[in-house]
């Protein structure tokens, strides 16, 4: 594989989408970023929630509302079947909060997954009737690859709405109502919305049936007249769940688009101001971030890693009950040890990436176009982290697998942005029927089960399907920066602005090119590299994460800047994700 160091571009951006923004009152320098990331107009930064998608627009939504406002009028048990990461709890902590809200009687219940696997199988039917005994099943995050899980719900007796975002395959399964914006026909703008989005906008639909049936009690209201039912309740706020509409988006890494970038910026506002729910308030105490100044990164970064620490190493449950406390000292001993978890998490992929650095030396990879490894000691909740790492590292395709039950064995892979992912996989599946005995996942990451006896027939095979998908150009590593950043604007002040800005997949937080003297630099932590250094007339603090050597004395690099606070006094850090020598 190529050892050139990546290529450096500065992103282009049209003039007159510059100017316009900047004639519109936004900043020269946020104008160039945004103009950069395609927008023109400052509407698109008009995160007004009137601007969202109208929930009519999802297919099938209103039916489900008006089935749901059914089971809730009937005093149906309705169980909501989760998923064992971020997205998947955000969403299950919604729906749950939303349906109790609203006067339903919800439970969840969210599959181990070194027991069960992912989404509705026939086990977790099973599961769930012999502990729930539910009359609907709802998955969130999950449900539109479950086939025959759905069948064995038909078949018991149980009703199964689906609420999922990931791609479809050629079968939908046989639920009673489905709402997927990737679903065949559906007519949904945004194609980005995560499985916590899906729920959300469920949400929606279900209070604005439940307003037309007269659920709601405006009793001191002016515009409404009092309901006349006798249950009638106050109408829930579902403002009040965007915080974890944005955890849940962020840290699933969806495309930040114009609709997600709306429902995330009111999620940090509210967390901004207090008005979080004591689980998120615990994840970002644990975290060491200050909730007034929460930003993107703290979700993406901090809080993520924590709650899939309780997927990825023991139960999902563990992270949902903390997002579902409204007990804040409950909330605080479940985020300490979701932060005991993530510990743990960190120190087993730290021994992996060692193991899978030693057998990449010795492994004569020549021109591979993809990367497919398997260790027997390797951690099931923690090849996805794995498989992400090297796919950074070696700008390739790259899927980790680690021993599963009864002689199969579970990849998680991670993809190059010119690879999708998902129908590299189904390409395998249609040129070898039954090599891959499930799978499923979008362009970006996708996760699949093997017999152990054909993971070499498999890594094979998906080789020559990535090499028939691109060309040697795909695999330049190629890094995307905002061009230089003038000294003058190397301030605090820049940091904050960019601090409080919405970034994420599709909406890069912003990174700078610029050449600087290194006039000192030491070594902290062991392995952590503090510099001084000097660019123009001015001298600035950088640093570099694990890397110790000595740097030459004059470095081209890439670098974000950031606010460090030590000792209750706040400074600008620099921090350099990419160096080469001047």
């Amino acid at each position: 594989m190529s050892n050139l160091p990546p290529a450096i571009e500065t992103r282009s951006a049209a003039p007159e989408h510059i100017d316009a923004l900047v004639d519109a009152g936004t900043p020269p320098l946020l104008a160039r970023i945004y103009a950069a990331r395609g927008i023109h107009s400052t509407s698109q930064l008009d995160y007004d929630l009137r601007g969202l998608i109208p929930f009519t627009e999802l297919t099938n939504v209103e039916r489900m509302a008006s089935l749901a406002a059914d089971a809730i009028a009937e005093g149906k048990k309705l169980l909501i079947i989760a998923d064992y990461d971020s997205d998947g709890a955000t969403a299950c902590a919604v729906g749950y909060r939303a349906l109790r809200a609203f006067g339903a009687t919800v439970d969840y219940l969210v599959p181990n997954r070194f027991e069960y696997g992912y989404g509705l199988t026939p086990e977790i039917v099973t599961l769930a009737i012999s502990s729930k005994n539910p009359d609907i099943l709802i998955t969130v995050d999950n449900g539109i690859a479950s086939v025959e899980g759905v069948a064995a719900a038909n078949a018991a007796g149980l009703r199964v709405w689906v609420t999922d975002h990931h791609l479809p395959g050629t079968e939908l399964p046989a639920a009673e109502c489905i709402i997927n914006p990737n679903q065949p026909g559906c007519g949904f703008p945004s194609k980005n919305l995560a499985g916590v989005g899906v729920m959300f906008y469920l949400m929606l639909a279900l209070r604005a049936e439940l307003r037309k049936r007269g659920a709601f009690d405006y009793s001191g209201a002016e515009l409404r007249k009092p309901s006349t039912l006798q249950n009638a309740r106050p109408e829930p706020n579902l403002g009040s769940l965007l915080d974890l509409v944005a955890l849940g988006t962020v840290a699933d890494v969806v495309r930040l688009d114009d609709n997600n970038r709306r429902l995330v910026a009111h999620g940090l506002a509210r967390i901004r101001a207090g008005k979080t729910w004591p689980g998120v308030a615990a994840l970002m105490q644990v975290g060491g971030r200050d909730a007034r100044r929460a930003s993107t990164y703290d979700l993406g970064f901090v809080l993520g890693p924590r709650l899939n620490a309780a997927g990825r190493l023991d139960d999902m449950s563990r992270g949902i009950n903390c997002l579902i406390s409204d007990d804040e000292s409950a909330a605080a001993r479940m985020a300490q040890e979701l932060d005991q978890l993530n510990k743990q998490r960190r120190a087993i992929e730290s021994d992996m990436h060692e193991t899978a650095m030693a057998r990449l030396e010795a492994l004569d990879a020549g021109e591979g176009y993809s990367l497919c490894l398997f260790d027997e000691t390797w951690h099931q909740g923690v090849i996805g982290i794995l498989a992400s790492r090297l796919k950074e590292r070696l700008h390739r395709p790259v899927i980790a697998f680690a021993r599963g039950n009864h002689g199969e064995i579970k990849g998680s892979g991670r993809s190059i942005a010119t690879l999708h992912l998902r129908d590299a996989l189904d390409l395998v599946t249609k040129q070898q029927p039954g090599l891959i005995l499930r799978f499923g996942g979008h362009a970006a990451a996708a996760g699949l089960t093997l017999r152990e006896t054909d993971f070499a027939r498999f890594r094979e095979l998906f080789e020559s399907v990535v090499q028939a998908m691109l060309t040697p150009a795909d695999l330049e590593r190629v890094i995307a920066t905002d061009g230089p950043l003038a000294s003058p604007l190397l301030t605090l002040d820049t940091a904050y602005t960019l601090e409080r800005a919405v970034w994420g997949q599709g909406f890069p937080a912003p990174t700078f090119c610029d050449t600087f003297e290194v006039l000192q630099q030491r070594t902290v932590g062991g392995r952590h590299a503090k510099l001084r250094l000097r660019k123009d007339d001015g001298e600035f603090e950088a640093m570099l994460f694990a890397h110790a050597e000595p740097l030459p004395a004059r470095v081209r690099a890439v670098y974000r800047i950031g606010v460090n606070e030590f000792n209750a006094r706040r400074s600008l850090q620099i921090t350099f994700e990419h160096w080469q020598p001047a």
